[in-house]
């Protein structure tokens, strides 16, 4: 949550920080090295002082009320079997100052222009492979490189138009960038469920504090979705893995909030290159698709045959620029955790530019001067796949030991931390 203009809202001392102790070692986002509030927290707890811990505890018992009237959950699947979760509410949400929001923006921008130009190329003329700056054997190698669509342009005209990133701040203060998520990204009807239970809560301070509002960027969204539509009869909808997927309940909500169709696989077809959705008049034709399941899911004939849960066709009827999907199959590869080891060089090949927000320091041992490297700095490395598309850390490939190195294409990943 970002922060505008600093005001003095009140005066009253931090009791409420009487007895909060920061964790040893770890940089603290609310108080400094000497237990003072940062600056951009120190109106908004004084404003939570001065309702008193009768009034707070009222407030966030009326946020987690009002999650669970609207009955948001996270669906869990463990050795248990499939279990549904309450939403988890963080009540004191994060503040981050505007001039520092702006640099983190800056930075993401940055990096979702880079993907696009850099899925792009590994989909079109390949040059980064063909110039050495890829090594082909990682991208031949990663289930998120899908052929069937090689050469193909989306109709839009772009391959990302929604991307989510994992971000962490260093013990210096600077954010890294942990995890990019350019697949199906999930979270942002989360997002706004938080913001709405957290604004009912505290709606007078938020005010005070000119916190950035949600609703424009989800309205600018939908108007983009709207304007890829090219035929004016093509309808835009959300396409779902259904009900047992774990952010459901998200995919839901999105499409209420935003006013569009939510479909499965099934009620698709492909009817002379074009892609219809099944209804009581007939078919209707689809324009856009904004898809929240893997890309490989999504056509049975093209991708993966054992799919039930996509639409055979589909791929076909992208092919032909029939439908623009959101996003494009394939985008996937630029979760590839290898990937990081080179977007710094890739950077100031296609950009001419530094990153603005670094990456988790990486190396892919496909190569030689790489591999030793590692090797020589085994006890300061994290080990794992070099195609995992999941985080370091709830990687439970990932080892701190030496013994999973393997050479040549099949090599391992090695992220320090």
């Amino acid at each position: 949550m970002a922060k505008g203009n600093h005001k003095k809202i009140r005066g009253r001392p931090h009791n409420l920080l009487e007895h909060y102790q920061p964790i040893d070692g770890v940089v603290d986002e609310m108080v400094d090295v000497s237990g003072n509030p940062r600056p951009v927290w120190k109106d908004f707890i004084e404003a939570l002082e001065e309702l008193g811990p009768e009034k707070l505890a009222q407030r966030f018992a009326r946020a987690d009320q009002y999650l669970r009237d609207a009955g948001v959950y996270y669906r869990v699947y463990d050795k248990a079997g499939a279990n549904e979760r309450e939403w988890p509410l963080a009540h004191v949400p994060l503040l981050i100052e505007e001039q520092e929001w702006a640099a983190i923006s800056a930075g993401l921008v940055q990096r979702a222009e880079l993907f696009e130009e850099t899925i792009a190329d590994i989909y079109g003329p390949n040059r980064l492979v063909e110039n050495g700056i890829l090594p082909p054997g990682l991208i031949a190698a990663s289930p998120e490189y899908l052929r069937p669509v090689v050469g193909t342009r989306p109709a839009s005209g772009h391959f990302l138009h929604f991307c989510a990133f994992e971000l962490g701040r260093g013990p210096d203060g600077r954010w890294w960038v942990l995890g990019d998520r350019t697949q199906a990204p999930s979270g942002a009807g989360f997002a706004l469920e938080n913001r709405v239970a957290t604004t009912r809560a505290l709606s007078d301070i938020y005010g005070e504090m000119h916190v950035h509002r949600l609703a424009g960027f989800f309205r600018r969204f939908r108007d983009a979705l709207n304007g890829m539509a090219k035929d004016s009869a093509g309808r835009v909808a959300i396409l779902t893995p259904g009900p047992l997927n774990e952010t459901y309940y998200e995919h839901a909500y999105i499409a209420r909030y935003l006013g569009i169709m939510l479909l499965e696989g099934e009620d698709l077809t492909v009817s002379g290159g074009r892609l219809m959705v099944r209804t009581v008049s007939g078919l209707m034709p689809v324009s856009v698709l904004w898809r929240r399941l893997d890309a490989a899911f999504a056509d049975p004939l093209e991708l993966r045959p054992d799919s039930q849960i996509g639409t055979p066709g589909l791929v076909e009827a992208i092919r032909r620029g029939a439908v623009s999907t959101v996003n494009a199959l394939g985008s996937g590869l630029m979760e590839t955790r290898a990937l990081l080891a080179f977007l710094p060089k890739i950077s100031r090949e296609l950009r001419n530019e530094e990153l603005l927000l670094p990456s988790v320091a990486t190396w892919w041992c496909g190569r030689d001067a790489e591999r030793d490297h590692v090797l020589a700095n085994l006890d300061r490395m994290v080990i794992g796949p070099a195609l995992s598309t999941r985080l370091a850390f709830e990687d439970d490939d990932c080892t701190r030991l030496g013994s999973a190195l393997v050479a040549g294409e099949r090599a391992e990943l090695i992220a320090r931390i």
